[in-house]
């Protein structure tokens, strides 16, 4: 056998090893989420049957109606979108800005400002709870949904800014430059310019901290009492039948609802997530 030939078989046995990692990989990944859907969908009388069912012979979407008719899954779901999205939107307009501030600009004072930001990073919530327990109802943001979305928007700004920050750092300020050579004023070269190139960092970051919020279960859990997001909501299920069982179909149905926006929006946004990536792997 020539040395062409085995390595073409060298070659065909890479790839193949390659495929079965990747399927491997994606089994593990994926299956449990499989579960939690198919568990979703199951009778709660079938879900512990042996031999294991893979497909469920009598599928219901009662697990489901039972949200939305007793647990108020709608009005759940309205709460974490309201929350979620404009923490979404304020976060990172404001985190843009503050990124390009510390990128371009490198006072003494500015650096400073930057490292106290990511310095806050360090801190574990349960050590601020307490007084900022008592401002929040001090200043009548407890259990109020501005009050909320203030605090979401504070745990996800240092990670934010600092992502960000490095990102602008890469962009050649020479094409500013270029901008204003043609009169283009500040604002101009910010938002012509310098926020375009930002899309893939900034798809990065929406993603991340999309779902950081959505998992977030001691923000709206300690600072609110009557607006419940579907993070708190998924333990604060009640038990039908037995008092001291855990009722799986509702508690898969509601993972599963908390699952799904996270898997539509990393499909929806794939490519500038990975052109992120891409990007912030690689020095100008």
């Amino acid at each position: 056998m020539n040395s062409v030939n085995k390595y073409k078989i060298y070659r065909g046995a890479v790839a193949v090893g390659r495929w079965i990692l990747f399927a491997l990989v994606s089994f593990i990944i994926l299956f449990p989420v499989y579960w939690i859907f198919i568990s979703s969908i199951t009778p709660p009388g079938e879900l512990f049957k042996t031999p294991i069912d893979y497909l469920p012979d009598h599928p219901t979407l009662e697990s489901y109606t039972f949200l939305i008719e007793n647990v108020g899954l709608i009005q759940k779901i309205g709460n974490t979108v309201l929350i979620v999205g404009s923490t979404l939107v304020i976060s990172t307009v404001l985190c843009s800005m503050a990124a390009y501030a510390f990128a371009r600009f490198g006072s003494r004072g500015i650096g400073a400002a930057f490292g106290f930001i990511v310095a806050t990073m360090l801190i574990p919530e349960v050590v601020t709870a307490r007084p900022l327990y008592e401002f929040m109802r001090a200043v009548n943001l407890y259990d109020t949904y501005p009050g909320l979305i203030l605090l979401y928007i504070s745990t996800i700004i240092p990670f934010t800014v600092l992502i960000l920050r490095n990102f602008v750092g890469e962009i050649p300020i020479s094409l500013e430059e270029a901008a204003a050579i043609d009169g283009a004023n500040f604002a101009q070269r910010l938002f012509t310019v310098v926020l375009p190139l930002m899309k893939p960092a900034i798809a990065t970051v929406c993603i991340i901290n999309f779902v950081t919020c959505l998992n977030n279960f001691f923000t709206p859990l300690f600072y609110s009492n009557g607006i419940q997001v579907l993070s708190v909501a998924i333990v604060q299920l009640p038990l039908r039948d037995n008092m001291y069982g855990v009722p799986w179909d509702l508690t898969s149905a509601m993972g599963w609802v908390i699952l799904l926006p996270i898997i539509i929006f990393v499909a929806i946004f794939e490519k500038q997530i990975m052109d992120g990536i891409m990007a912030g792997g690689v020095k100008a």
